[in-house]
């Protein structure tokens, strides 16, 4: 029988170890303190975060998410988004394979992994070359089983309630689920079903279980005083 081939990549990542991890420490407010705490929960599987703009939602999630990589070496990072623009004009069909077209949207968790980790170290391109962090667009979710992943969901306020429902049902043994959403930047002109799924799940039946819903509000958005000002006028209108 002829021997299976193996991709010259699938031999990079067998024979790379694992990157050595170092979060570094920053000071946490008590709110975000409060959302690690229940991350680093065993019995929480799965955590919706909402919040506005610049509320550290993605932020807190890929932090707690490297805390839990830095203690198991058998978890990966996934990261899933979807591929839906946030501007009114489209760019088109991006050139390239999957990974490629894919590449854009994986900036935010890139800046994430940069703002947490050592600068210096080279450590984020070692992460991602090992394929301990990854990312996938929420489309091709159909069929997966998570096992030994921490998978944070971005911009969840661009999925559907079909999405979500897809995107929930993939967690298997040992993984934990981030969702985190802004429902004043939906882009999909009224079908998301982020803040359906968030009021679904928020009540103690579901806590119980090991779903929690975290709330950021204004007072929480540490982007930017400037920031600050914008939602609440948005908000006003």
């Amino acid at each position: 029988m002829p021997r299976k081939k193996t991709s010259s990549k699938t031999v990079e990542l067998t024979q790379m170890a694992p990157p050595k991890i170092t979060v570094r420490s920053k000071g946490l407010t008590e709110k975000q303190k409060d959302l690690v705490r229940l991350s680093l929960d065993d019995n929480n599987k799965i955590i919706f975060i909402s919040g506005p703009a610049g509320s550290t939602k993605t932020y807190v999630a890929v932090y707690s998410a490297l805390k839990q990589l830095k203690a198991n070496e058998d978890l990966d990072l996934l990261y899933v988004r979807t591929v839906i623009e946030s501007a009114e004009k489209g760019l088109g069909a991006l050139p390239g394979n999957i990974d490629e077209k894919f590449n854009p949207y994986m900036a935010p968790l890139e800046d994430k992994l940069r703002e947490i980790l050592p600068a210096t170290t080279g450590i984020v391109s070692d992460l991602i070359k090992s394929g301990r962090v990854q990312s996938m667009p929420i489309n091709f979710l159909r069929g997966a089983n998570w096992i030994n992943k921490i998978v944070v969901a971005d911009e969840a306020q661009n999925f559907t309630f079909k999405e979500l429902t897809t995107l929930m049902t993939r967690l298997g043994e040992d993984s934990k689920l981030f969702i985190c959403g802004d429902t004043l930047q939906s882009d999909i002109n009224g079908r998301s079903g982020f803040k359906e799924m968030f009021d679904l799940f928020n009540d103690e039946a579901s806590k119980d279980k090991g779903i929690q819903c975290f709330s950021f509000g204004l007072s929480d958005i540490k982007r930017s005083a400037i920031l600050s000002y914008i939602i609440k006028k948005i908000n006003s209108k």
